[in-house]
């Protein structure tokens, strides 16, 4: 499954978030715990340059909490500020606040020094669609201050919002990177649902679901679908058709329906807490 996806408005972004990074102080990049390295974009790196750096595995209730933990010992190790949440309950927006003021704390020093005082912390927020940036936000600032939805692009414009005394954050459209050198990530990124469905081979992608839920997570489907997972991949998914009657005219199983239903289950957590990526299998992106 070849998948690639960069619409025009995405190229426009990224060269606004590089006119606007010298604006700012910090940049936060918010992943999907599930994915972590796969939702996280290469650009950022080559954008951000020295800026702080600061990741927010989000999604985390719906994230594997051991591999969780891996992913956080792992990104602190590259050097980066790291803070697991789910954005939208809001008693962690605190703790974020505190890392942020840490991670500029030279800056703060720098301008109190200058006879500046108090001047807010100016940081960006990126990550690519679907990822739950405008959730965050939101339930950052306390206030409807940005467009939420659960399909990709909602976010068209930048816009300067104060969260507090402390911080202003400046909000960017979601940006993919132009093209998925490996595969497996534009797989990924597919079945959290940052690639727009409408463009996909969901019955391919649900196979592949099924292929690594049944090498890394077994039990998992026996437990929701009562299927046996020993049996071939290809008729896994045909008894999840059976499991859940999903059939069309004639009665012939519905394996697109079947397909479906089991990637909504894997991104609404009804398969349980799920991670798709591993640490020790990668590397940073150059």
């Amino acid at each position: 499954m070849n998948i690639q996806w960069y619409p025009g408005h995405m190229t426009k972004a990224r060269r606004m978030m590089q006119e606007d990074i010298k604006l700012i102080d910090i940049v936060i990049e918010l992943v999907d715990a599930r994915i972590p390295l796969s939702s996280k974009n290469p650009d950022i790196d080559r954008l951000a340059g020295q800026k702080s750096r600061m990741i927010l595995l989000n999604k985390y209730d719906l994230a594997d909490p051991a591999r969780t933990s891996e992913w956080e010992s792992w990104f602190k190790a590259k050097g980066f500020y790291v803070y697991k949440l789910d954005s939208r309950k809001g008693g962690q927006m605190k703790a974020i606040t505190g890392i942020i003021q840490e991670a500029c704390r030279e800056k703060i020093e720098r301008d109190r020094k200058r006879g500046i005082i108090n001047r807010p912390v100016r940081a960006m927020i990126v990550g690519i669609p679907n990822v739950g940036k405008s959730t965050f936000i939101n339930t950052y600032a306390g206030k409807a201050c940005a467009k939420t939805g659960n399909k990709p692009g909602v976010t068209k414009g930048k816009q300067w919002i104060r969260l507090n005394k402390n911080v202003e954050l400046l909000d960017t459209p979601g940006i993919l990177w132009p093209k998925f050198d490996d595969q497996a990530v534009g797989e990924r990124l597919a079945l959290i649902g940052s690639i727009k469905d409408e463009i996909l081979n969901i019955s391919e992608l649900s196979i592949k679901l099924v292929e690594f839920l049944k090498e890394f997570y077994p039990g998992i489907l026996s437990e929701r679908y009562a299927v046996d997972e020993n049996c071939d991949k290809i008729v896994v998914l045909e008894r999840i058709a059976e499991s859940r009657n999903c059939r069309q005219k004639g009665n012939v199983l519905d394996l697109d329906k079947a397909s479906k239903l089991l990637i909504d289950d894997f991104r609404s957590g009804k398969l349980g807490r799920l991670t798709l990526e591993f640490p020790q299998e990668q590397k940073i992106h150059a």
